[in-house]
């Protein structure tokens, strides 16, 4: 799934680090889709922490759209450097899942 923000975030990172746990190919696929689930989960709860109430609405109507152009636009009104904090929400997700990953190394 391309999400609005996909051109912002890389989880290449991610895959590379999962090729080193002993799990088979579907249990890696299924944890790279909880990573992008994380992501995506703590990047809409950051932007909406941004907005206001009425502001929330608009956002979560025009996702459903799934017109990412308009999005931005919206987003670049009400968010100040939202580009930014989206970018800062990734990495500190992918550096926790990186901390997981390796403390899942230890327990193998």
């Amino acid at each position: 799934m391309r999400y609005f923000f996909s051109h912002l975030v890389d989880i290449q990172s991610i895959h590379l680090r999962l090729q080193d746990l002993d799990l088979n190919d579907e249990e890696k696929s299924h944890l790279v889709n909880i990573a992008h689930d994380t992501l995506h989960f703590e990047i809409i709860n950051a932007i909406l922490s941004e907005l206001s109430q009425e502001d929330k609405k608009i956002f979560l109507r025009q996702m459903t759209m799934n017109d990412h152009a308009s999005l931005w636009r919206f987003l670049n009104k009400k968010v100040d450097k939202v580009e930014e904090k989206i970018k800062q929400v990734a990495q500190d997700v992918i550096d926790e899942l990186h901390v997981d990953i390796e403390e899942s190394k230890k327990l193998a």
